[in-house]
């Protein structure tokens, strides 16, 4: 019996095949779903609206909020973030008080959003969209001036879900632990940003994946971390800071370049101690191949030596005291010693003691 199969069939049969996930899919761990999403531009609108409501405006405030997100956005004039905190700041004084305050100083700002209280860590004043997407879009805005240690602090009790722009919480918090060499929650954020690359934009996503191949080999007391400090001690003298914390780095550095070098001392040491023993091993089978005697003259002629074998004796001191020179001579000594190195880690020593020379007194 030929059983006819219809259209309607072989139609619902392959929309069966083409929605269910294969095997290898259910698998895939890489398949699962991203532990955050991008809210939609409806979901931003209603996340203004409710905040605004919770917050006690009246509902045409909030409608010309909204009307003006809407406006920016569409216009591609301001980016998400930025339009969601000036549109917020046109229906609360506060935030609007916190925006001028940042056109003058971003430092300042950061002092009026610690000290106010109403948008301070852990605060339950302002709805949470609000005081994730404020605090990110100030820390953000720290970020691109290099203020990576005042911005860290800012970002404090933010999480990705409550900010109308998750992605940028993810990768400007990131960009500041891997300008300050913190490895393990660098790589944290930048590992859960990429877990979303389709609602991440393409230049944090790039970037990301530059960043995690960056620092992930990153090892300690390694030239490429002494490199790396010296980098982020230039920033800190560029930014006119001369504090006790770039003092303390200074000596990190001092004191990492110290063990350093003591390694490859001590390493090349024992390699000249193993070319010793490999000479010494060669003689003694050289002597033992010419019947036990050892190695003729070139010459027939008689072997004599005048003088009584003494020498000057070297005054070598301490050798452990070089970190005890003044400093010229002790940056002098180190930029000899860079002369060895690879040529990108010489030109950050050079570079670094040279912008030291310069900016101390």
């Amino acid at each position: 019996m030929v059983r006819t199969i219809s259209m309607a069939m072989v139609v619902a049969w392959l929309a069966f095949l083409l929605s269910a996930p294969s095997a290898a899919q259910a698998n895939d761990p890489l398949s699962k779903r991203a532990s955050w999403q991008s809210p939609t531009n409806a979901e931003i609108i209603e996340t203004i609206r409710s905040s605004l409501d919770q917050n006690g405006v009246a509902p045409e405030k909030a409608d010309a909020a909204v009307d003006l997100w809407t406006q920016w956005v569409e216009a591609d004039d301001i980016d998400p973030l930025t339009a969601f905190v000036q549109s917020i700041a046109t229906a609360i004084p506060e935030i609007d008080k916190l925006l001028k305050s940042a056109e003058g100083s971003l430092m300042e700002a950061a002092s009026v959003l610690e000290s106010s209280g109403w948008l301070s860590a852990g605060s339950d004043t302002m709805p949470a969209a609000i005081t994730a997407s404020v605090r990110t879009w100030l820390a953000r805005e720290m970020v691109r001036e290099r203020l990576y240690d005042e911005a860290l602090p800012v970002f404090d009790s933010v999480e990705a879900s409550d900010c109308v722009d998750p992605a940028s919480v993810m990768f400007y918090r990131a960009v500041c632990r891997h300008s300050l060499l913190m490895k393990t929650e660098s790589l944290a954020d930048l590992r859960r940003l990429l877990e979303n690359e389709a609602a991440s934009p393409v230049r944090f996503v790039r970037t990301a994946h530059l960043m995690v191949d960056d620092i992930k080999p990153l090892k300690e007391d390694s030239l490429d971390e002494i490199s790396r400090l010296m980098t982020d001690v230039t920033r800190r003298l560029d930014l006119g800071r001369a504090n006790e914390e770039v003092r303390k780095r200074e000596q990190t550095i001092i004191d990492k370049l110290s063990k350093l070098i003591e390694k490859m001392e001590e390493q090349q040491k024992q390699q000249q101690q193993q070319q010793q023993q490999q000479q010494q091993q060669a003689q003694q089978g050289q002597g033992q191949s010419n019947g036990g005697q050892g190695q003729p003259m070139d010459d027939s002629r008689i072997a004599g030596a005048n003088g009584q074998g003494d020498v000057d004796r070297k005054k070598i001191g301490d050798r452990d005291g070089w970190g005890n020179l003044p400093p010229a001579e002790r940056e002098e000594a180190l930029q000899q010693i860079s002369r060895d190195l690879p040529t990108h880690y010489r030109e950050a020593i050079e570079a670094y003691f040279r912008k030291l020379a310069v900016d101390k007194p």
